[in-house]
């Protein structure tokens, strides 16, 4: 079996050349769903929860805040964290752009605009 370069991203690229907030690359293979997501100062995902999946969550550059149940979260760049099924989450960007990695087990992909 070969590489498939489709699953690799330049995240530094990708951010460079993004021109909207959401998701600016996904992946959406056979057993994972991946994707980079961009929020510029003051946007943000609105509170909603997720109660099928456990979702890993890495920054990349920027600070934000999430949301997690009732607790207040800092996102700074380094950070990782999973994020559990069922917990209601929110995201907003304090200091942009928020750069960020969502990654879960395959379900359906956030697709870039």
């Amino acid at each position: 079996m070969s590489f498939d370069p489709e699953y690799m991203v330049d995240v530094a690229e990708a951010l460079r050349q993004a021109s909207y907030d959401g998701a600016i690359w996904s992946l959406n293979c056979e057993q994972l769903n991946v994707n980079l997501m961009r929020l510029m100062s003051g946007a943000g995902i609105a509170e909603h929860r997720n109660g099928e999946l456990d979702v890993l969550l890495v920054v990349f550059e920027g600070s934000g805040e999430l949301l997690l149940d009732d607790q207040r979260l800092a996102l700074e760049p380094g950070i990782a964290l999973v994020i559990p099924r069922g917990a209601r989450r929110a995201i907003r960007c304090l200091r942009g752009p928020l750069a960020y990695l969502m990654a879960h087990r395959q379900r359906g992909a956030l697709l870039p605009r």
